[in-house]
């Protein structure tokens, strides 16, 4: 385990071959060409599509007190906060807790309804990490992604378990899980197949 009070977990779904988001993403098409029509994400339709069989993976998702993301899963906007931009999930987004954004340009926290607020770290993954475990009553923090995100958390050896919904189709590009990730020594606790994921726990040997 690393140091602190909690785990650091990552939870996120890619492809079967890896891919956490496609060429092309946009503000318009957040993960790209990730095999969706156009009108929804086919990686994310097992929340979606099928949430009753998929209800504990989903509500396993947002259990934490704390949680972390990269600037590219918070939004579009690139360089310096030049338009006003509050994430994807509108005014009241579903973590109802802390979220530490990765970003390299500083930015005042921005709270929101529901009890989510937004703080934007600028000084690295570790200091993310150690802001999310000082929360009060914070016991594990969840790494949501992008994929760019966690490799950075798996390459550090910050990670202690790593949550993956494989879906059964492959995007042959775009964003890819374990890029540039030294190699790991995993242990499987557990895998459970749905109708439209598999949904896949490890812990991260140490």
């Amino acid at each position: 385990m690393t140091a602190g009070t909690g785990r650091v977990v990552c939870d996120i779904t890619v492809s079967a071959d890896g891919y956490a988001a496609g060429l092309h993403q946009s503000e318009e098409r957040p993960f790209g060409d990730d095999g969706g029509d156009g009108t929804g994400s086919a990686l994310h339709a097992w929340m979606f599509d099928t949430p009753d069989e998929n209800r504990a993976e989903a509500d396993r998702v947002l259990d934490a007190k704390a949680f972390i993301m990269g600037r590219n899963m918070f939004g579009p906007v690139r360089g310096a906060w030049d338009r006003p931009w509050n994430g994807w999930w509108g005014d009241d987004p579903p973590f109802h807790a802390p979220v530490f954004v990765l970003t390299h340009h500083a930015r005042e926290p921005q709270p929101m309804d529901g009890g989510t607020t937004y703080h934007f770290v600028t000084d690295g993954i570790a200091s993310a990490a150690a802001r999310a475990r000082a929360v009060d009553g914070a016991g594990d923090v969840t790494v949501l992604g992008g994929a760019t995100t966690i490799n950075q958390y798996l390459s550090a050896g910050l990670v202690d378990e790593l949550r993956l919904h494989i879906v059964p189709l492959t995007l042959g590009a775009g964003t890819r899980l374990f890029d540039g990730v030294p190699p790991l020594r995993l242990e499987q606790l557990s895998a459970r197949p749905a109708t439209l994921v598999t949904h896949v726990t490890y812990r991260v040997l140490h």
